[in-house]
């Protein structure tokens, strides 16, 4: 199979390196200081993520209309493109060309403000995600600690599109997105600590270079620790079973009621984001990231995240969505004590035998 690639392609890391001293020099050439390379280098690789954070979203959105298309025993898109893999590229230019209205009674600063604060909280969660080796925007060396404060401001965006908006079901929906969040935000914190008491680190590069073979993947030791942070991480992003915040049934469309064109694709494009960050954190965590034998890194990294996404895309086809109780309840009975035994568990683990 690598035969039939490009070498550019198959090291990109080496390509990526190349093309980042390139630019370096051509700076340095200039005059410019070590400060304004620097920053001008994390500007055009910031500019290289939201490039590839949009082409992801258009694949995903495909790839989940087909899924949940084949588990409903239907063929879904199929016009437009081989296997309808251009639909999603029209769906995207009819929202750039629909009329943007904003209701009267509004207030629209924090209206408007709401789908790009969610938005750029999605996107900047991929500034310290490793996507194989050499990578990575920013190697920070509190990464985890980053990714769990970042995540959080998604909810302040959604509680604003709910507040903003003058609208009962979207203030409901907004106000079920802050508690939701907030409830799942503690087990997943919790369950990530368990691979940083191992580690003995919170950057993301060394938690991967700590997993060098299949036997040293963290899913071996922390399986309590994995079940409760994907559980956490799909309610966090409002995926089924647990996207009470947006229910068709009881709520319109939740904190998005009166959005259109671009606002609502914004918060369209901020949960296929999500849906594909956790499953790289995941990845990232408790399966050895980019590490793995003969394909490059970066390919590695692709296919367990690819895999990730599509067991999630699964489960929200399968099972039918919770009582917002049942949500709650879940939530404070159940996955809490989880993460908790889960911590202690592994601190003995640590202390016994290692």
């Amino acid at each position: 199979m690598t035969a039939l690639i490009p070498q550019s392609i198959l090291e990109l890391d080496k390509l990526v390196r190349t093309i980042a001293d390139a630019i370096a020099a051509v700076l340095q050439g200039i005059g410019l200081g070590p400060a304004w390379v620097t920053l001008i280098q994390l500007s055009i690789a910031c500019l290289v993520v939201i490039a590839f954070a949009a082409v992801v979203v258009l694949f995903l959105v495909w790839w989940e209309r087909k899924i949940s298309a084949h588990i409903q025993m239907r063929l879904g898109p199929m016009r437009v493109g081989w296997h309808g893999a251009l639909q999603t590229i029209a769906d995207a230019v009819k929202l750039l060309q629909k009329e943007d209205i904003t209701p009267t009674n509004v207030d629209r600063p924090i209206y408007f403000w709401a789908p790009i604060l969610t938005f750029v909280a999605a996107v900047a969660v991929y500034v310290t995600i490793p996507f194989g080796k050499g990578l990575i925007v920013s190697d920070l060396n509190i990464g985890i600690l980053y990714i769990l404060s970042i995540t959080t401001f998604t909810v302040i965006g959604l509680l604003m599109a709910g507040w903003s908006s003058n609208n009962k079901y979207a203030l409901l929906g907004g106000f079920r997105s802050a508690a939701q969040v907030i409830s799942y935000e503690v087990p997943m914190a919790l369950a990530i600590m368990g691979v940083v008491m191992f580690t003995q680190t919170l950057s993301m590069v060394e938690i991967v270079n700590q997993q060098q073979s299949f036997t040293h993947w963290y899913i071996w030791r922390q399986p309590i620790g994995f079940v409760v942070y994907m559980i956490a991480a799909t309610a966090e992003c409002n995926r089924t079973p647990f996207d009470l915040p947006e229910a068709d049934s009881e709520l319109v469309a939740g904190f998005v009621t009166e959005y259109s064109g671009m606002k609502f694709a914004m918060f369209f494009l901020a949960e296929f984001l999500n849906l594909f960050s956790i499953s790289a954190i995941a990845t990232t965590l408790f399966f050895g990231g980019w590490q793995g034998p003969f394909l490059p890194s970066w390919m590695w990294f692709m296919i367990k995240t690819l895999i990730g996404v599509f067991v999630l895309m699964w489960v929200r086809w399968t099972y039918p969505r919770l009582r917002v109780d049942q949500l709650m309840g879940f939530a404070w009975r159940f996955l809490l004590p989880a993460a908790f035994v889960n911590l202690i568990l592994t601190g003995l683990l640590i202390a016994v035998f290692l």
